[in-house]
């Protein structure tokens, strides 16, 4: 190949302060400079097979529209070819020579001024290129148009401010990038080091993609395609793809919108949350492409941080970026991705849930936190992640899940609150002395058993407009109207029961909702305070998070009749029964953090008993 007629030409000054930029502070990564290259060689097929279908006479027209990348470690170099558009000599000016002037701006003007389709055009040519600066000592452009006339044309520079364009001889139509590596930039002529950045970045561009003659995007962007025509096979390949995993995913969700926002999205939850598997935090498996182009492998901004469980991918074509792609401008429309998605996929849950409860339900229960922590953090989605929230429930059974709608539709007449209770096993709470009068009244009680759970009820509040209370607080309403007071001896007993515990009780009171049990502490903390104190013993197992509760005792049972006899006969040893009694409640509703300190007392009663 030779030059002739030689033209020299100077950068505009906005060029030269943009390569400035581009070559030291734009990119974070100088790989990226692959990316914008295999962008513009795909924007310029994209534009040739858009005139392919109104002009027949395109020169060179068997050749193959595909891109094509060489390295030779030999030369320290690296090649783009693509047999595209391709420019004439004053396209090459304003394309590579001047800024906001650029080949897929203007073709993108030209369709949209005609009200034509084929927009499938990625970035600008005349930005996107300057990239390969951070790399090269040089960069040549060998160019031909694909009309027959169209002149072979070379343009060559240095970056040093100024270009040089030439005539050659003996290029085909498009164009041929041919970047020459700085020394030490020489990783970029290692085609192992190439193949791993384009499948990266490039795995999905619509052309074939060759380096060195082996096609590297092999697998299809199936989320461009009609779902209807796209197998389970298909879907669960490219989710091991993707995800880099061998299971099959436990739900999808495909879909294309076109408003608020231009989108196409597809979704997969997969069959085990590895958080819960106790493998660490799960991070962000939804990928962000426009039109196909790898932008954000793990966007912290486009979902919400509850949904990282969450694999896939996002492709929009409205995204507007900043001049390397690397970020997103525009928050706001980054804000109507994140609400659209979400949206949808919560509503598709919710239909998940009502179409196979069963198979919901174990979902749930192996990603249910990530709900519960949205219900607690995402307030825009609030309303509609409570709707996905599944609790057990004394009246069903461990293996059946119940909604809050479905809490309501088994209410009684008359019933204002929703009631649930927090424990470790379901069996304590069952048996436990909060259950007693809710059990004899047959009202039913949501069972939870992660710190975060009472968080999130607190967080709530209340459920169209029926207040969410704990059945162990002192708040819950179970007047009697037909029940009789404590009698004087009860509130004597209360009284000096209060002062044989101290400052360890706020309250001592006799009960109107104990049946069986002797006494039971319930707790005077608000809802939000409850879940607070969990949440933060289980960060930290030695904290005190020591409730202020209320000792309620039961004046019909039998322990408690001996008790005030007790008092009159022995009140040492009635105090060291009243202690029991009171570490016995705490023990059932869950508040002790060492029983062992039990034992002294527990061996002193047994060595009093044993002598009588």
């Amino acid at each position: 190949m030779t030059k002739e007629n030689t033209e020299r030409h100077e950068f505009q000054a906005e060029v030269r302060r943009l390569m400035d930029i581009v070559v030291n502070s734009l990119y974070t990564d100088k790989e990226i400079f692959i990316r914008e290259l295999v962008s513009n060689a795909s924007d310029a097929l994209e534009k040739l097979r858009y005139i392919q279908l109104s002009e027949k006479e395109i020169y060179d027209g068997e050749l193959p529209l595909e891109i094509e990348i060489s390295t030779s470690s030999e030369d320290n170099t690296i090649t783009f070819t693509d047999y595209g558009i391709g420019m004439s000599r004053k396209e090459l000016v304003e394309n590579l020579g001047t800024i906001a002037r650029s080949g897929s701006k203007n073709f993108l003007e030209t369709i949209e001024k005609s009200g034509a389709e084929g927009k499938d055009l990625i970035g600008q040519f005349g930005v996107g290129f300057y990239s390969s600066f951070m790399v090269a000592d040089s960069v040549e452009v060998m160019t031909r148009g694909y009309r027959k006339n169209s002149e072979h044309l070379i343009w060559q520079s240095r970056g040093d401010g100024m270009f040089e364009i030439s005539k050659g001889k003996g290029h085909r139509r498009g164009t041929k990038i041919v970047v020459n590596l700085k020394k030490d930039a020489k990783e970029y002529s290692d085609p192992n080091v190439i193949s791993g950045i384009l499948k990266k970045y490039s795995a999905f561009v619509p052309f074939p993609l060759k380096l060195n003659g082996e096609q590297i995007n092999t697998t299809e962007a199936i989320w461009l395609r009609n779902k209807n025509q796209i197998t389970d096979q298909e879907y669960g390949g490219f989710y091991r793809f993707q995800t880099n995993s061998f299971d099959e995913p436990r739900y999808r969700l495909h879909f294309s919108s076109e408003a608020p926002i231009d989108m196409n999205v597809l979704l997969f939850v997969p069959e085990d949350n590895m958080e819960r598997l106790g493998l660490g935090r799960m991070e962000s498996g939804v990928s962000l492409y426009s039109r196909r182009v790898l932008i954000d492998a793990a966007p912290k901004q486009l979902l919400p941080e509850w949904a990282r469980f969450l694999k896939g991918v996002v492709d929009s074509a409205d995204i507007p970026l900043n001049i390397s792609r690397e970020t997103m401008q525009d928050s706001s429309l980054v804000k109507k991705l994140n609400s659209t998605i979400i949206k949808r996929f919560i509503k598709f849950l919710k239909q998940s849930a009502s179409d196979d409860p069963k198979n919901y339900g174990d979902f749930y229960r192996k990603f249910g936190f990530f709900i519960k922590e949205g219900t607690a953090s995402d307030f825009e989605h609030k309303e509609q992640l409570q709707e996905l929230l599944r609790f057990e429930s004394s009246k069903k059974d461990k293996e059946e899940l119940v909604s809050f709608e479905e809490y309501l539709s088994g209410m009684g007449e008359g019933q204002e609150e929703i009631y649930y209770l927090f424990g470790t096993q379901r069996d304590a709470i069952e048996n436990g002395p909060h259950m007693e009068f809710f059990r004899s009244s047959d009202i039913e009680v949501l069972f939870v058993y992660e710190p975060i759970d009472e968080f999130v009820m607190s967080t709530l509040g209340e459920y169209k407009e029926k207040k969410i209370v704990s059945a162990d607080s002192v708040d819950v309403n179970v007047v009697d109207k037909d029940a009789e007071g404590p009698s004087e001896e009860e509130k004597s007993l209360c009284g000096w029961m209060k002062e044989v515990l101290g400052d360890k009780v706020g309250d001592v009171r006799a009960s109107n909702r104990l049946i069986d049990s002797p006494a039971a502490v319930f707790n005077s903390d608000s809802t939000m305070t409850q879940g607070m104190k969990r949440i933060m013993k289980n960060i930290n197992a030695a904290a005190d998070m020591r409730s202020v509760v209320r000792f309620e005792i039961n004046g019909n049972h039998a322990l408690i009749k001996n008790l005030i006899s007790m008092r009159k006969k022995d009140k040492e040893f009635a105090g060291i029964i009243v202690e029991q009694l009171f570490d016995n409640a705490l023990l059932a509703a869950g508040y002790m953090d060492n029983p062992g300190s039990m034992v002294g007392r527990i061996n002193t009663l047994l060595e009093r008993l044993s002598s009588q």
